[in-house]
């Protein structure tokens, strides 16, 4: 009777264990990045947050998202401390004012290889935009974790 008990006791551990690994899978691969960036200045100013501002394109390597941004780690650390911005630089839907607006974003930021991250906060004022720099970061080997702690050292320099 105890054996069974202890059965039963270990089987819901294991399929709590399994739901919690679950929804964070699940929440990893759902994450919103926004392309407006009205909308993602809109969003950065309403949640004081800083825009984390993924420039990419087709033939872009796809290291950087695959080994960072589809990870558990990066869905959590991002939903606590950015607002996702994915400018896609070779899109074909995109309107040729956000192509133009994009690639002007990328040569006032000093991008140079794709991908590339840049983080910002913006300001509107007498509708025009004003971005603050806070850093940049492209791939770098060693997984989500040490892309997160080298990008934490960029938006916390003093921690």
């Amino acid at each position: 009777m105890l054996t069974n008990q202890i059965f039963y006791t270990m089987i819901k551990k294991l399929l709590l264990l399994i739901f919690f690994l679950g929804s964070i899978t699940l929440h990893s691969q759902n994450l919103v990045w926004k392309t407006s960036m009205d909308a993602a200045i809109a969003a950065s100013n309403d949640e004081n947050k800083p825009m984390l501002i993924f420039f990419t394109a087709s033939s872009a390597p796809a290291n950087l998202q695959n080994e960072v941004f589809k990870t558990p780690d990066f869905a959590v650390w991002s939903r606590d401390n950015v607002i996702l911005v994915k400018l896609d630089l070779s899109d074909i839907n995109a309107t040729d004012s956000d192509k133009e607006q994009n690639i002007k974003l990328k040569n006032a930021f000093g991008v140079q290889d794709l991908p590339e991250v840049c983080f910002a906060s913006a300001s509107v004022r007498k509708n025009k935009t004003t971005f603050q720099a806070l850093g940049k970061i492209g791939y770098k080997p060693g997984g989500a974790k040490a892309w997160i702690a080298e990008s934490d050292a960029i938006l916390h320099p003093s921690e």
